[in-house]
């Protein structure tokens, strides 16, 4: 599977060239195997093959920075399952709440009380 569109991969290296701007996550890629779970804003315009998101490697310390797709297309789990995108997933809020709520969480999460209210907080800052 193609971690990436070529329409997703438009629009991440657009979000790429506002560095610094607070996006919405465009993908999703997860381990069916195990931990691991990536949220994709953008990605690098000097390099297609770095994305910038939250990355929760199943530590309990999800973190905000740069990956390599390269590296997440090679990896081979049990029974040769790779790294696959979430072909349901629409970020609803910006990378900031996503990361305070899996902070929070301890995890990256999708629907559930520490996401409801990174949300509510980061409307209230903006309102």
């Amino acid at each position: 599977m193609e971690l990436v569109t070529p329409e997703q991969r438009e629009t991440l290296l657009a979000n790429g060239a506002k560095r610094g701007a607070d996006h919405v996550p465009l993908v999703k890629l997860f381990n069916p195997c195990g931990a691991g779970t990536w949220l994709v804003t953008e990605l690098d315009t000097e390099d297609a093959s770095i994305a910038f998101g939250l990355a929760d490697l199943g530590f309990g310390t999800p973190e905000i920075g740069s990956f390599s797709l390269t590296e997440l297309e090679a990896f081979q789990g049990p029974f040769g399952l790779g790294i696959e995108r979430d072909l349901y997933f629409e970020g609803k809020f910006t990378l900031a709440v996503y990361a305070e709520a899996a902070r929070n969480a301890g995890r990256i999460v999708e629907y559930g009380p520490e996401l409801d209210a990174a949300g509510r907080r980061s409307a209230a800052a903006c309102g």
